[in-house]
């Protein structure tokens, strides 16, 4: 692999940007492939079958071909609003998945390096100023933890706005039916509004902190294999 090659791939890494690297194994020329942006000359032939195996995030040979695909895939952002003794948890499995974590919590006593060791992106500010300075996309997942009207709906419905891949909301099935009173006041469809998950996590018969943020994970984990 040339040089060159090699800084780019480094520097796309640490910027977290998703690509590819496509090899002729024939020949060994290598290239970068981006979604959206023109494809070396020499791999032009080939280049619907490399987006589709792009899209797939799938590694390995193009079927009929020597092309090889590798994808570097960015992390998944799992967005934690409410620190509570759940998160605690949750945060533990989540980062054995190799998810980017972020916390988000007003309440500094709750949300804090002490609590949630090793966790970078702990931010002590009300869901609307904290999403004004975090990026996101339709690849984030939500996950909304306090029963607070005044954090979680604000949190869920930046998630429904902006097309979040999976958002999941705890509480009571009657605190989930008040919840989507409240977001269709605020506009939102049925539709929108059925693709929160709540009560949040999967039926495993769980009561304890542990065992519900498990839940949670496995649920989450099913989405991500549905993408």
């Amino acid at each position: 692999m040339k040089k060159q090659l090699l800084k780019e791939i480094i520097e796309k890494k640490e910027k977290k940007i998703e690509f590819a690297i496509i090899t002729n194994l024939e020949n060994g020329e290598s290239c970068i492939f981006e979604k959206d942006k023109p494809l070396n000359k020499n791999f032009e032939t080939h280049k619907e079958k490399i987006i589709s195996q792009f899209d797939k995030k799938k590694n390995g040979i193009i079927e009929g071909t020597n092309i090889f695909v590798e994808t570097y895939i960015r992390p998944i952002k799992v967005i934690i609003v409410g620190a509570v003794h759940i998160a605690q948890y949750l945060v533990n499995f989540a980062k054995s998945l190799n998810f980017e974590i972020s916390i988000i919590d007003p309440r500094g006593y709750f949300a804090s390096e002490q609590r949630f060791p090793d966790i970078n992106n702990i931010i002590n500010k009300w869901p609307n100023e904290a999403f004004a300075n975090l990026k996101t996309d339709q690849h984030t997942a939500l996950i909304a933890l306090t029963h607070d009207p005044k954090i979680d709906d604000p949190a869920l419905q930046h998630a429904l706005k902006n097309n979040f891949f999976y958002i999941g909301a705890l509480g009571s099935k009657k605190t989930h039916a008040n919840r989507c009173a409240r977001l269709k006041e605020y506009g939102f469809t049925d539709e929108q509004i059925n693709k929160i998950f709540g009560p949040i996590g999967i039926k495993l018969g769980g009561k304890s902190a542990p065992e519900i943020a498990l839940s949670i994970i496995a649920q989450l984990v099913s989405e991500v294999y549905k993408k």
